[in-house]
């Protein structure tokens, strides 16, 4: 889906770009760009981890995509079947979130508990691609971050360190790539941000723009 100057421009503070006294509409465009852009990484990159731990773990140990409601890995390994939840890092969820995740743990081992063709034990796993936890148990589930969970899904406890030179190399490729269009909609915005909301002098209508923001719709 292409984006959208206005819907950007809604979720934004525009108090705080003031404040950093930012008066050209492109050194404005290209911070908002730049805050939307970083609060989307981690989700991206996050999805990305995940896909390649699953990558891994079917090399490994056959792995495979779960079809459980919350569980993104299933695997057989040391005559256990586990369930495991990929979050990028340790400090993933708030307690709700977290509640969640035992309470899809504990419907995905009830299901497989009553399946004859998977007569073994079924363990729980929240396996986080970066990070530390020195206190895997959790009672109901263990939480291996980052060498632990490499470790686990592959068998190589090394595999943590080695996995961040394809990474790299695979970012450079899409990097030139991703600049030319970045380049592209910072035009496209500064043009139509200059239209909705600058004076015929250059001056940012600033009252304009919070307007559009923050005020209530007319009834």
């Amino acid at each position: 889906m292409e984006l959208q100057l206005k819907k950007i421009l809604a979720r934004k503070n525009p108090y705080l770009f003031k404040a950093k006294n930012q008066n050209t509409a492109q050194d404005l465009i290209r911070s908002i760009l730049d805050a939307h852009l970083s609060s989307q990484e981690e989700g991206i990159f996050g999805s990305f981890l995940e896909e390649l731990a699953i990558f891994v773990c079917r090399k490994a140990y056959g792995g495979q995509k779960s079809s459980a409601e919350g569980i993104d890995l299933e695997f057989q390994k040391d005559q256990v079947r586990w369930l495991v939840s990929i979050k990028s890092g340790p400090n993933w969820g708030n307690s709700r979130q977290i509640a969640k995740m035992r309470d899809d743990f504990k419907k995905a081992k009830r299901i497989l508990g009553t399946n004859a063709k998977m007569a073994r034990p079924v363990q729980a796993i929240n396996g986080c691609c970066y990070g530390k936890d020195d206190k895997p148990e959790k009672g109901d589930y263990r939480k291996l971050c980052g060498q632990r969970f490499w470790e686990f899904i592959s068998g190589d406890a090394n595999l943590y360190t080695e996995i961040i030179e394809p990474i790299g190399h695979k970012a450079r490729e899409k990097n030139e790539q991703f600049l030319l269009e970045y380049a592209k909609v910072i035009n496209r915005f500064t043009r139509e941000f200059s239209q909705e909301y600058c004076a015929v002098n250059g001056e940012i209508l600033w009252d304009k723009l919070v307007q559009f923001n923050s005020g209530k719709k007319a009834e």
